[in-house]
């Protein structure tokens, strides 16, 4: 991973020590539960399970808020733990350039009133609110000391951001000088969230590498999710703030294999997030070019059963049409007959509540089974920066707002939406 940092913070958060709200614990099978309806996402990304989890450890994580507000949780995860992890300190700040804090922005958080925490295997815990205000576009550094460990750690793996990790537990230091060494992965913090006005929501993109942002620059918040992100925080009108970003690389809809299918994960990357409004389901392609045997008739039946479980805890479903891939290795006329075919359900099944028409956005008008140059990151499959800005800018912006006692789009249900930007 680059070293490269994020330009200096010019935004402020005003954080101070944990007060005394109990934290929210979650059997080894369930996400979290639920938070007040005041709270909203503002980061989020996918668990995993990563390689052998070292004890006496401390982690400064990088992550970049989208909606802004109070309250400041962050969310915790033991998911594919097979053994107790014991966090024994945890900070939060705002991170001044590399691993270097704005000077008095570190602050302590606590879970249940302590400072330390122990999550069992599969357990995901949040913690304690911190008072004062976390603006939209801040650069956090969530700082995690990992006292005792061991087995397999959990944490998204390709983050395209420089996060920081050194021996013993400096959690609490703001200079940068014991964080030696780089890391290309958050470990253990799966969400971040906040309190917000009424009225606020959040919306989840569930996807793949292209999501997860694979062939965007690293430490620049390129992925289309981050896009999506300042789009919104500049429409008026727009009561979606918080954006959270629930791709994983090599990800399918109906296997494990890179991460847990999207049916599996669904409950705990998606539907426990707090504030959750709309769901963008935008997978397929890994299971289409997996040549498993997959067709358009199985991958549209993955698809309903995510539909139908969103539908039933009131989110709003945004279909994704699945991009071309000719000129990666896995291309075959077989395969992208499969994607034609779904491409074609998602936009006229009726199944989804809108469709972001990304094959429509990206694909060359000379040869529809390839992405247009200008788009493409340079494997074929995957767009560059532009390409993320693109996706991003096609969605209609009123299609996330939605009414969740009905199940459709604001706009259909006789409310105001947001107004589209470019």
């Amino acid at each position: 991973m680059s070293g490269a940092t994020h330009r200096v913070l010019v935004a402020v958060v005003a954080l101070a020590a944990a007060t005394l709200t109990p934290a929210h614990a979650a059997s080894a099978t369930a996400a979290a539960a639920p938070l007040p309806d005041r709270s909203v996402v503002t980061w989020a990304a996918s668990a995993d399970r990563l390689g052998e989890a070292p004890s006496d450890r401390t982690y400064r994580l990088v992550v970049r808020t989208s909606a802004g507000g109070s309250g400041m949780r962050i969310r915790v995860s033991n998911a594919f733990g097979d053994r107790p992890l014991v966090i024994g300190s945890a900070y939060a700040g705002l991170r001044r350039s590399g691993a270097r804090l704005v000077p008095g922005s570190n602050r302590k958080l606590r879970f249940d009133r302590a400072a330390s925490v122990t999550l069992a295997p599969g357990e995901i815990r949040y913690s304690d609110p911190l008072p004062g205000t976390t603006e939209a576009g801040s650069d956090l550094a969530i700082s995690l000391y990992v006292r005792t460990a061991g087995g397999p750690a959990t944490g998204h793996g390709m983050a395209l951001q420089t996060s920081y990790a050194t021996a013993g537990d400096h959690a609490a230091e703001e200079r940068d000088g014991a964080y030696a060494e780089q890391v290309g992965s958050w470990f253990y913090l799966d969400a971040v969230s906040v309190d917000t006005g009424p009225g606020t929501g959040a919306v989840v993109t569930l996807g793949d590498s292209i999501t997860d942002g694979w062939q965007s620059t690293t430490d620049k918040n390129l992925r289309w999710p981050d896009f999506l992100a300042r789009r919104l925080h500049g429409a008026p009108g727009a009561t979606v703030q918080g954006v959270a970003n629930a791709g994983i690389s090599g990800n399918q809809v109906l296997a494990d294999g890179a991460g847990q299918s999207a049916l599996t994960r669904l409950d705990r990357d998606v539907l426990s997030l707090p504030g959750v409004r709309t769901v963008v389901l935008f997978e397929g392609v890994n299971d289409i070019k997996s040549h498993s045997g997959v067709t358009a008739a199985t991958l549209t039946a993955g698809y309903r059963r995510i539909i139908d479980r969103a539908h039933a805890a009131g989110k709003c479903v945004v279909g994704a049409t699945v991009l071309p891939y000719q000129g990666w290795s896995e291309w075959d006329p077989q395969g992208d007959a499969v994607r034609v075919e779904v491409n074609e359900w998602i936009r006229t099944s009726g199944a989804v509540d809108a469709v972001a028409d990304f094959d429509k956005v990206l694909r060359s008008p000379y040869n529809p089974q390839r992405l247009l140059p200008t788009f493409d990151g340079g494997d074929h499959l995957h767009p560059n920066d532009k390409g993320m800005q693109a996706m991003a800018d096609s969605i209609d912006l009123g299609d996330l707002e939605c009414d969740g006692a009905s199940g459709r789009p604001r706009a259909e249900a006789g409310e105001p939406a947001a107004t589209p930007t470019s």
